[in-house]
C-alpha cells in the first residue's frame, strides 16, 4: 500500500476560502495524498492529477451526505459545518476547520451546543455577531494545523507498514 492509498483529503468546499484550498492543493502535491472537493457547485482548482471536484445535487446536506458516506477513518475532512463534524468524528476521522481547530470528540458536543443555541437565537431575529474576518494569521493557524495533521497520518501510515 502507498500513502496516497490510504489518506484522502476532503474539503466541504462550498464555504471554504480559495486561499485554504490552494495552501491544501500544496500541501496534498508534496504529500502524495489525493484531495476531493465536494460541492453542490462547480469549484475552481489547479489542474491537478490528485484533484477532483465532486459535484452534489442542489440539496440541503447533500455535500455534507457525501463526504460522510464516502471519506474514511484514515482521512482528514475541512469543513466549518459543526454538524458535519460531529458526524464524522463519530466515525473516527481527523476533521478541522478553515481556521485551523482540530475537532475532537471531547469539544464537538459543546461546539454543536453552541451552533444549536446560536441557531436557534438567528431564527428567533436576535442578531448575532459575526465570524472575524479571514486573513493571514487564519491561514498560518490553519496551513500549521493541517501540516501537524497530516505529519501525524504520515506517521500512522510508517507504522502501519513497519
Amino acid at each position: 500500500m502507498i500513502f496516497s492509498d490510504y489518506l484522502t483529503v476532503w474539503i466541504d468546499a462550498d464555504s471554504c476560502p480559495a486561499a485554504v484550498r490552494n495552501l491544501i492543493f500544496r500541501f496534498a502535491l508534496r504529500n502524495g495524498v489525493p484531495v476531493r472537493l465536494v460541492a453542490n457547485r462547480e469549484i475552481p482548482f489547479p489542474p491537478s492529477l490528485n484533484a477532483r471536484c465532486i459535484i452534489t445535487k442542489a440539496e440541503q446536506d447533500a455535500a455534507d451526505d457525501y463526504i460522510a458516506a464516502h471519506a474514511k477513518e484514515t482521512d482528514i475532512v475541512i469543513t466549518r459545518d459543526i454538524p458535519l463534524a460531529a458526524r464524522l468524528i463519530q466515525k473516527g476521522l481527523v476533521v478541522l476547520n478553515d481556521r485551523g481547530t482540530v475537532f475532537s470528540a471531547d469539544t464537538i458536543t459543546e461546539r454543536l451546543s453552541v451552533r444549536n443555541f446560536a441557531y436557534d437565537l438567528a431564527m428567533t431575529g436576535v442578531a448575532l455577531e459575526r465570524t472575524r474576518k479571514f486573513g493571514k494569521k487564519e491561514l498560518t493557524d490553519f496551513a500549521n494545523s493541517f501540516d501537524r495533521e497530516l505529519q501525524k497520518k504520515r506517521r500512522a501510515f510508517e507504522q502501519l507498514q513497519a
